[in-house]
C-alpha cells in the first residue's frame, strides 16, 4: 500500500514525524504537507483565495515535499502533479497537536480537509488528530506523539485488508489519546457549538467549541476531567473523554436529505402568478 502523508501543523511538526516514522518501515510513504503552520483552514484552497496569488512552491524534502501552500493544496499536488500520484492508495493526514471532534470542527481543521478534498478526488483518506485527556492538546513534544503514531500504524494495519472504503465511506476521522489505549469506539460526530460577538475597540469573536461545557479562553476545555455523562455515548466526544481511539467514518460533504413532501409542492407552483 502507497500512503500520501500530509498535515495542517506543517512538515516540521512531531505529530507528523512521529506517524511518519511508525508508518513508513511498514509501506510507502511520500510526504506532502505545508511548509508552515496552516491550522484552521479547512478545506480552503490557494487558487480560490482573493488574498494570495495561485501559483504555489514546492520544495524538495527529504520524505518527499514541502508546499508553500494549504492541506487541501497538499493533497492536490500529492494527487495529481507529483510523479508517485498514480501510485496513492490512501490518504493520512496528521496527526493533528490536538482532538478534531464535533461537527463543527470538521469544517474548520485542516486536517479534516485534507482528508476531504482527497475524497472528492477519488482517493480515500484517515484523519489523525492526538489528544491529551489531562491538557487537552499534547504538551510534551515528540514523545506525546509516539503513542498517537503507533496507534495509526495498529489501525492501518488493521483496516488494510477490510472493505472500509468500498461503500458509502470515504474518509475516517481518528483522534487518538497521547496515552496507550486499548479501546476503540465508532462514533459519529456530534453538533455541538457557540460563538459571541463582541464590541470593543475592534469586534471579535469568542467561539465555543464545547458549548455544552462553556470555556474560557480559545473554546477549548483544558483537560477533559469533569466531562464524563455529558455527552451521548455513540459520539466522538464521549469517546475521548473515556480515553478511547474515536473511529468517525464519514462521507464526503454535503449530504443529500430529501425534502418534506409540502416543500416540493411549494416549489412546483413556480413561478408565482402575478396579480
Amino acid at each position: 500500500m502507497r500512503l500520501l502523508l500530509t498535515n495542517d501543523d506543517g512538515i516540521h511538526s512531531p505529530g507528523l514525524t512521529a506517524v511518519y516514522e511508525h508508518l513508513s518501515p511498514h509501506w510507502d510513504v511520500t510526504v506532502v504537507a505545508p511548509a508552515s503552520d496552516q491550522s484552521g483552514v479547512g478545506r480552503s484552497r490557494s487558487d480560490l483565495s482573493y488574498e494570495r496569488a495561485d501559483a504555489i512552491e514546492i520544495s524538495d524534502h527529504e520524505w518527499g515535499y514541502a508546499v508553500d501552500g494549504t492541506p487541501a493544496d497538499c493533497v492536490a499536488v500529492g494527487l495529481r502533479h507529483i510523479p508517485e500520484a498514480d501510485e496513492i492508495d490512501l490518504v493520512v493526514s496528521g496527526a493533528n497537536n490536538g482532538p478534531n471532534v464535533g461537527s463543527y470542527i470538521l469544517g474548520h481543521s485542516g486536517t479534516v480537509g485534507a482528508a476531504v478534498e482527497a475524497a472528492f478526488l477519488g482517493t480515500p483518506a484517515v484523519a489523525v488528530s492526538g489528544y491529551d485527556h489531562e491538557t487537552y492538546f499534547p504538551e510534551d513534544g515528540d514523545s506525546s506523539f509516539d503513542a498517537i503514531g503507533a496507534a495509526t500504524r495498529d489501525l492501518l494495519a488493521l483496516l488494510e485488508d477490510t472493505a472500509v472504503f468500498d461503500g458509502d465511506v470515504d474518509y475516517l476521522n481518528v483522534n487518538i489519546p497521547a496515552a496507550e489505549t486499548d479501546t476503540i469506539a465508532v462514533t459519529k460526530p456530534l453538533a455541538d457549538y457557540d460563538t459571541r460577538v463582541v464590541d470593543g475597540e475592534r469586534t471579535t469573536f469568542e467561539s465555543n467549541y464545547w458549548a455544552t461545557h462553556p470555556v474560557e479562553g480559545d473554546g477549548f476545555p483544558i483537560g477533559l476531567d469533569g466531562y464524563e455523562d455529558e455527552y451521548p455515548a455513540w459520539s466522538d466526544r464521549a469517546a475521548i473523554v473515556d480515553r478511547e481511539i474515536s473511529v468517525t467514518p464519514l462521507g464526503t460533504p454535503q449530504s443529500v436529505v430529501d425534502p418534506p413532501s409540502d416543500v416540493v409542492a411549494a416549489l412546483d407552483r413556480y413561478p408565482l402568478e402575478k396579480s
